[in-house]
């Protein structure tokens, strides 16, 4: 209980230490600044399969977070709770295969053609690394306010309105993520 107390009194302070660190982690995966020698070697069938994983992984954290919100809207809190858990839980399942293949491979290269790299894939994936950074710290905030409180106290708390701001910008990112899949590995 003393950790719990102490998590609840330092949310904020929490919440910017997981999110350097799991930036930093992103962006040490994105720049191959992790030792690879660190890794375990996973043979080409994994590594080609997790674009498409990660794709389905995504499509499901969608149904997932709108579920959480249409759970909330109908009082339905234990659904939500479990919905929102079941997102962040798909999230990260996301986030260790993405990293690992892009640690080991870097980031995927654009197979198109070059107008079509410069004005529709490079805008699409901007806007949606630039909503996934965002992401973090809102929705480690949210959760950490949920983890460390009774359900009564939750809404004394900021957890509604930065909950819908960090809803909204995932459910896009993850949308513009499946449409950088479907251009990377189905249209070209």
């Amino acid at each position: 209980m003393e950790v719990r107390r102490r998590a609840r009194d330092n949310v904020p302070a929490l919440t910017a230490i997981l999110t350097v660190v799991a930036l930093t982690l992103v962006f040490g995966a994105a720049l191959q600044a992790i030792p690879t020698d660190l890794l375990p070697q996973a043979g080409d069938p994994l590594l080609d399969a997790i674009p498409t994983i990660n794709a389905a992984l995504s499509l499901l954290a969608i149904g997932s977070i709108a579920a959480g919100w249409r759970f909330i809207r109908t009082d339905q809190v234990e659904k939500h709770r479990a919905a929102m858990l079941a997102s962040f839980g798909l999230f990260a399942a996301f986030l260790v295969l993405y990293l690992y293949r892009v640690a080991l491979l870097g980031p995927a290269e654009f197979p198109g053609p070059a107008t079509v790299e410069t004005f529709v894939y490079l805008p699409l994936l901007g806007v949606h690394i630039l909503l996934a950074v965002l992401c973090v710290p809102l929705l480690f905030y949210v959760l950490l306010l949920a983890a460390t409180r009774p359900i009564s106290e939750i809404y004394d708390t900021r957890h509604r309105i930065v909950g819908r701001v960090a809803a909204s910008l995932w459910l896009v990112s993850f949308a513009l993520g499946i449409v950088v899949y479907f251009l990377l590995y189905v249209v070209y």
